[in-house]
């Protein structure tokens, strides 16, 4: 997962125009003109590039484990329970156990599937509006006479 972000904050980064003081300005006016551009951009956008880099820099949640266990208990219990009724609560309860197991693991499973794709989404999102916020600046920036790539 960590890659994952660590290439999403590497694509933001590298979808930042590029941009060359055609007119001869100078470090400081360009400075001054890249704010400018950038306020400008948030505010045409909506988009908080600032924000967004923020959270790319954010671990994503952390996948879930012990659903197997859990499943294993409680299909252990639902086992001794249906075992004790047919006169053999041991052998339910390792049935049931077993059984559980399995479920409880593909139920996990699932479940930390879900919560990767949710987190994809949002990386997705967030570099469309990063893309969005870099063209604004871009315009920006060439209509104040830098040549932007």
């Amino acid at each position: 997962m960590g890659l994952v972000i660590g290439v999403l904050a590497f694509a933001a980064a590298a979808q930042q125009p590029i941009v060359y003081p055609a007119k001869g300005q100078s470090p400081q006016k360009q400075n001054t003109d890249t704010a400018e551009c950038q306020l400008w951009a948030k505010q045409t956008t909506g988009v908080d590039h600032v924000a967004i880099a923020q959270q790319s820099g954010q671990p994503g949640a952390p996948q879930q484990q012990g659903g197997a266990i859990k499943g294993a208990a409680g299909g252990a219990a639902l086992g001794a329970a249906v075992g004790a009724i047919a006169g053999n609560a041991g052998k339910g309860a390792a049935i049931g156990a077993v059984t559980g197991t399995a479920a409880g693991g593909v139920r996990q499973h699932r479940m930390n599937r879900a919560v990767a794709g949710e987190q994809q989404a949002g990386q997705q999102q967030a570099s469309q509006q990063m893309a969005t916020f870099n063209r604004a600046v871009a315009a920006c920036m060439t209509g104040r006479g830098y040549t932007v790539q």
